[in-house]
């Protein structure tokens, strides 16, 4: 999808080599974005914001929502967005160098989900914009550290330890893991999605999208619990280099007596800590309950919203932004 006018201009993307400082995820990648944009969550048009400074160059895949209104790009399944980095020089300074730049053409910027904003924020505010950062959601996940599966397992809750003990007894459901894509299992998997608690949501062409192209990485992890051959619950995560994502998971409603979701995760927690070797397990956005009985971990997420002084345009939301900051932290 291409943008109108300024954004036309645009002939710097993001590059397969582009990553983040720590962590590795399938969200950071030049693929992902590309997907993003080919399945219409660009907006008004992509602009993959650039800066350098002293042999690093840093990147933000951004699009634009109205005209001089740009955003992240992101969307429902994306579990963060954050700057991308190619070369080891002065990071830092080419961050600031981009966020100076996108000044030229941008009156407002936000930013969700952002994990760590400490870093962002200094940066945005070197680059001379205002900036409010608030917390806006939750992040669940599993730190290992030196804990092989049965440690982790017997730190869990015990009502959890008993179900999984007492269901997996019983033999009533089957579980099969998948580490390639297959038409059938996906499939099942959007058959058992559409008759699930969860509401109707995303874009299942992009998320198979995704699907394959991890599948033919070889970071796709899936897994199909079914009872009397019929499939009840299914899981589709990935693995990368130390870390497993959860993205989608979903059960029939009138199966849950027989916990198949519960088994379905116990079997993929234990083939992704014990096969695939990960020390980090992320179950992406949201604070749902039953993800602190399978993590150790809990972080907020943040919304950042930047405004650029410089553009009158920037000043009425800023104020309005403010305001209800101010307001909230009224006793």
């Amino acid at each position: 999808m291409q943008g109108n006018g300024e954004d036309q201009a645009n002939d710097n993307r993001l590059p397969a080599t582009a990553r983040a400082v720590d962590v590795a995820s399938p969200f950071d990648r030049a693929s992902w974005f590309d997907l993003l944009e080919a399945y219409g969550f660009a907006g008004r048009g992509r602009f993959d914001a650039k800066g350098s400074a002293e042999n690093a160059t840093a990147w933000l895949p951004l699009r634009l929502e109205k005209p001089g209104d740009y955003a992240g790009l992101t969307n429902w399944y994306s579990f963060a967005i954050r700057p991308l980095f190619t070369g080891e020089g002065d990071r830092s300074s080419a961050l600031r160098n981009l966020l100076a730049k996108l000044r030229k053409r941008a009156a407002r910027l936000t930013l969700y989900p952002v994990g760590d904003p400490e870093n962002l924020v200094a940066a945005l505010r070197g680059a001379g914009w205002w900036v409010k950062a608030a917390p806006a959601g939750d992040r669940h996940w599993l730190d290992l550290t030196d804990m092989d599966h049965d440690a982790w397992w017997a730190s869990r809750p015990g009502a959890l330890r008993s179900t999984v003990s007492r269901k997996a007894k019983k033999g009533v459901v089957d579980i099969q893991l998948l580490t390639t894509f297959d038409d059938g299992s996906w499939a099942a998997y959007e058959h058992i999605y559409a008759a699930s608690w969860k509401p109707e949501e995303g874009n299942h062409a992009l998320l198979r999208a995704f699907a394959e192209s991890e599948s033919a990485r070889g970071t796709f992890r899936m897994g199909l619990a079914r009872i009397d051959g019929v499939p009840v619950a299914a899981q589709y995560w990935t693995v990368e280099e130390g870390t497993a994502f959860i993205h989608k998971l979903a059960h029939v409603e009138d199966s849950l007596k027989a916990s198949p979701g519960t088994l379905l995760s116990a079997a993929l927690f234990r083939h992704v800590i014990d096969v695939d070797g990960v020390k980090r397990v992320d179950f992406g956005t949201g604070n749902d309950g039953y993800k602190r009985d399978w993590m150790n971990r809990h972080d907020p997420l943040w919304r950042i919203e930047a405004f650029n002084p410089s553009r009158v345009a920037a000043w009425g939301p800023a104020l309005k932004a403010f305001a209800r900051s101010m307001l909230r932290k009224r006793p």
